[in-house]
């Protein structure tokens, strides 16, 4: 009796000090997060140094540290400052009034052929200012609030620098001593030791294949589209390669949101070769992109249904902001594989021991 007593109360306690740290770590879950991100997806490239040019871990994760700062963080911090420029002048005039989405309405309006305007008016869409208001509305309430969540992004805050920090000496930490770190959490953790390969597993894969496929392909398609936006002479072309690369991050909605609706204004407008040129640009190189490059990048790994995928993103960024771009997928994938293990466990079945958690 005493022994079950010192059980529970050493359980008890165990709990209260878990949830403590957590609140204690919990104004720099940002910083941990990525910092975890970047020290699993940049784990491969740690281990090469290691075996091949340093001998020294500290010296291999050092080396890594600087590649990622140079490759990726730079290039994000020179994006961010321009950006910030562009959605200043954009949210300025959306302010002053100078940006009137109502214009932009009546030309493409009146430029739809008569029998475009007549299906229209036969499907009940007669009431036009009803409708122009709604749209104009929305269009204005989704940009400021688009351009507003840039600048306070952008803003480069006392906060933002420890974040950096924390982030930066984490990976550093977490790359250099990942395997003792590993080695530990799977013996504190009651599973068997094939159910805890099949959840780091599942975990690792998701976050890598999210950061590989997805950042990686919708960076791509947006610097794609925002290049083409500078060519045609598009106003705030990087603010609008930001917004298509965020849009691709989305299985099933994409960048098309942003460049169909423009180049269809340029053809209604009469700029015919440039809206031809953006339609075919859109359809035939990003999503070039899109098909070939993200199945190569990401594979069948995550063997999560576009679906899921949609749904656990939108989910996670609407709790966790920008990081829920890994964590909602992540807790897709870890509730269907611990799922499974119960369902295994309730039919008397084992299949981690064949590893089809992973299936």
């Amino acid at each position: 009796m005493m022994q079950k007593l010192e059980e529970r109360t050493f359980v008890l306690l165990l709990a209260i000090t878990s949830v403590l740290f957590a609140w204690l770590l919990w104004p720099f879950s940002g910083a941990i997060l990525w910092g975890t991100v970047l020290a699993i997806v940049f784990a491969p490239l740690y281990r090469r140094l290691k075996d091949t040019l340093v001998q020294n871990p500290s010296g291999a994760a050092l080396i890594t540290i600087i590649i990622v700062f140079v490759m990726v963080i730079l290039p994000l911090a020179m994006i961010a400052t321009s950006l910030m420029q562009e959605a200043a002048g954009l949210y300025d005039m959306l302010h002053a009034g100078k940006l009137d989405f109502g214009i932009y309405f009546h030309q493409v309006w009146d430029a739809l052929p008569i029998w475009v305007q007549n299906m229209m008016a036969q499907s009940g869409l007669t009431n036009l200012g009803a409708v122009q208001q709604k749209i104009v509305a929305g269009l204005r309430q989704g940009s400021q609030f688009f351009v507003a969540q840039v600048l306070s992004v952008g803003q480069f805050t006392f906060h933002f620098i420890i974040d950096f920090f924390i982030m930066m000496y984490l990976s550093f930490f977490l790359l250099r001593d990942g395997d003792l770190l590993f080695r530990n959490i799977r013996q504190a953790i009651p599973l068997h030791a094939e159910q805890q390969r099949a959840i780091f597993t599942k975990f690792t894969t998701v976050v890598r294949a999210t950061v590989k496929g997805g950042i990686l392909v919708a960076a791509l398609q947006g610097t794609l589209g925002g290049l083409m936006f500078w060519f045609l002479d598009i106003h705030a072309p990087l603010l609008w390669g930001v917004l298509m690369a965020f849009l691709s991050l989305l299985p099933a909605i994409g960048a098309g949101l942003v460049w169909l609706p423009v180049a269809i204004y340029l053809l209604a407008t009469g700029v015919v070769w440039q809206g031809i040129l953006l339609i075919a640009f859109g359809a035939l190189v990003m999503g070039l992109v899109d098909n070939l490059l993200r199945p190569a990048l990401v594979g069948k790994d995550t063997k999560l249904p576009d679906y899921v995928v949609l749904i656990s993103t939108l989910g996670g960024l609407e709790l966790f902001g920008l990081n829920g771009l890994v964590i909602g997928p992540a807790i897709a994938a870890l509730f269907i594989v611990i799922w499974a293990i119960f369902s295994d466990l309730r039919q008397g079945t084992d299949r981690s021991v064949s590893g089809d958690y992973n299936d």
